[in-house]
């Protein structure tokens, strides 16, 4: 079965490299994991034609996970047409990625193990995509965030790193217990947690409460909402959307995968997967929506005032995962998956771009300093330029057909939280497209602003480092032109099969033929102006970026700072925790605990064999004389107790 190949070819080379790649060296742990992806993305591409071409649905069960008393769970790969779509562009950019890798780490000590986490996340991601009940996404789920965390981390000899992975953790834990809270409630109510039983029977349960909390509340409602914070979490939404910026810290392959087709698009395809179940729960919907258009205005207004490359590009992907979650708010699941597709080629892209900027500046990220690198590493040039033309909805890239549909969608939606995601997702088209060509601007054009000796070193990556990027590229161009066609046409229902659902009431996909003609073109003027203002502040006219931050400088240091959100948490939640540990530990532990405890009973032996050693003298004739009282006191004791 392809399935079966698919998922555990880069599980196999995650095990190879990581258990003998000291053994077998840098090089083979290279081809040991990059050549088993290699072939599951080709594998995952046969896949997608015979599964959402070709309609060959299939479940392929492995063994019996669990079984004990009522609770039955079986290990299967669910290989439907949802799942074929996200094989093919996890594998594909993984692939890509791993090759990447070779040349990036190259003079990294520690190649085998970065290889063999790097296959091993992919495995993760895989099982979320095929998983065929809860339990087994939930096992995809927490295997992802539990790479992330190797990866993030993996330079441990940074303190930043070691914080940024501990920190993209612990938020993630927030959002898991709520996933894991909705998967119990969905075994409370349904008595399995089989996808196509729960499925089935969701629609009888429309409408119906329970009580949660004391309270009497829409079961698949709440059910959807405690998933969703899951998805809040794993995918960088507000409020849980403060890891994914620090998540740079790690090597920018690192970055590619997790915030390009991986972790990150877990909670999208999570929101798709469980279609069936949030069709039925409108206030969820809302919810959905509202959360996705405002984390896309929200992290695109950061992006405008960041400094760091990556660090733009991150927030561009939190600002992309919410025009997907907008989207599947609405109802246009096929649209927000089209989307994650088109954002997985563009994204990947632009990641190892800036990767090859950094390579090629030694290890430098800060664009303001840059400049001037256009004529001396034309290849990056030229590929950075083709992601964000994708990224800001450019005709004819990928980014052009996947994000013009999500808002004529929104607006086709015809409701109020539709409205509202609409107007968010234009204005951010032309936010978008400024803090692109910003970065475009501030890192190739210009006079180099570097230091002499390291613009003396600037070079082009070497081969194996462009031919990722080229089939990037080549996904961020055609991507879209290709799949628009059957995924998201009038006949995207032949090619999502029974995959996703939508029940016909929702009418935002219907109505994506018959939107007024300013609605279509919006996007596409914003996206325009913003490269035109883009220009000018930082070409045309240089002096008037520094000039309106210094005239604006209180919303420029709110931009920069995030909207403090990180400032704000540390007030609220972080130092008080930190005063009640330390409170705990220093009075409770140290001064109760400790103390009357191990302490006290160690410290009173000290002091009681203190004064027993003063009485060790050294003189014979003071011993006699201690033992001739003790003789006294027994035998005085003894007629006592006689009653002599």
């Amino acid at each position: 079965m392809l399935a079966i190949a698919i998922v555990f070819l880069p599980l196999a080379g995650a095990l190879i490299a990581g258990f003998f790649g000291r053994k077998i060296g840098d090089r083979a742990a290279d081809l040991v994991t990059s050549i088993p992806v290699a072939f599951s993305a080709v594998f995952a591409w046969i896949n997608l034609w015979q599964v959402a071409l070709l309609g060959h649905v299939v479940t392929v069960p492995l063994f019996t996970w669990m079984d004990v008393g009522l609770f039955k769970v079986m290990w299967a790969l669910r290989d439907d047409q949802l799942t074929a779509v996200m094989l093919f562009a996890v594998t594909t950019v993984s692939a890509l990625v791993h090759i990447y890798s070779i040349g990036y780490m190259h003079e990294d000590p520690h190649r085998p193990r970065f290889m063999a986490y790097l296959s091993l996340f992919t495995f993760a991601m895989l099982m979320l995509v095929t998983a065929d009940n809860f339990l087994q996404l939930y096992f995809g789920w927490e295997g992802v965030g539990l790479m992330s965390y190797l990866l993030i981390g993996f330079w441990y000899d940074r303190p930043s790193a070691n914080a940024a992975a501990i920190k993209a953790f612990v938020v993630n834990r927030i959002g898991d217990f709520g996933f894991g809270l909705g998967i119990m409630g969905v075994f409370l109510i349904f008595h399995t947690i089989s996808f196509s039983p729960v499925f089935a029977a969701a629609p009888g349960f429309a409408g119906k409460s329970f009580v949660f909390l004391g309270y009497h509340v829409d079961i698949l409602d709440t059910l959807t909402l405690l998933l969703f914070l899951g998805a809040v979490g794993k995918s960088a939404q507000l409020p849980l959307h403060t890891w994914l910026p620090d998540a740079m810290e790690g090597p920018t392959p690192v970055s590619a995968l997790i915030h390009a087709a991986t972790m990150v698009t877990a909670g999208v395809f999570m929101v798709a997967r469980l279609s069936p179940m949030f069709e039925y729960a409108p206030f969820t919907l809302e919810v959905v929506t509202v959360v996705g258009a405002t984390t896309c205005f929200f992290a695109a207004t950061i992006g405008l005032v960041q400094n760091d490359i990556k660090r733009v590009i991150a927030y561009s992907t939190c600002s992309q995962l919410g025009y997907m979650f907008f989207a599947a708010g609405v109802s246009a699941y096929p649209v927000a998956v089209f989307h994650l597709v088109t954002h997985a080629f563009f994204k990947a892209l632009l990641f190892l771009g800036s990767g090859s900027v950094i390579h090629a500046m030694s290890g430098e990220q800060d664009m303001r300093k840059m400049g001037g690198l256009a004529r001396r590493i034309k290849f990056t040039y030229v590929m950075m330029w083709i992601g964000s033309l994708a990224l800001a909805g450019i005709p004819f890239f990928a980014g052009y057909y996947s994000k013009d549909a999500i808002l004529e969608a929104a607006f086709g939606a015809g409701t109020s939280v539709g409205n509202y995601a609409y107007a968010m997702g234009a204005f951010t088209a032309l936010l978008t497209a400024f803090y692109s060509w910003r970065l475009i601007f501030l890192t190739f054009h210009g006079k180099p602003r570097a230091d002499h000796h390291v613009m003396e070193h600037v070079h082009e990556s070497p081969m194996v480092m462009k031919v990722p990027l080229f089939g990037l590229a080549l996904g961020a161009t055609f991507a879209g032109m290709i799949f628009a066609g059957p995924m998201i046409s009038g006949h995207w229902a032949a090619f999502w099969g029974h995959s996703l659902v939508v029940l016909p009431t929702h009418t935002a996909l219907a109505n994506l033929e018959t939107l007024p003609l300013w609605a279509k073109l919006l996007p596409l003027g914003g996206a325009l102006l913003g490269i035109v203002i883009a220009w000018q502040m930082y070409i045309g006219q240089p002096g008037i970026a520094p000039a309106l931050a210094k005239s604006q400088e209180t919303l420029y240091k709110f931009l920069l700072n995030k909207w403090y959100f990180d400032e704000i948490y540390d007030f609220l939640l972080v130092n008080p925790a930190k005063w009640l540990g330390r409170f705990l530990w220093k009075r409770g532990d140290g001064q109760v605990i400790d103390a009357f405890g191990p302490d006290g009973v160690a410290t009173s032996t000290r002091i009681l064999a203190r004064r027993a050693g003063a009485l060790e003298s050294g003189y014979v004739y003071h011993y006699a004389f201690a033992m001739l009282i003790g003789v006294v006191f027994l035998m005085s004791l003894y007629f006592y107790a006689v009653g002599v």
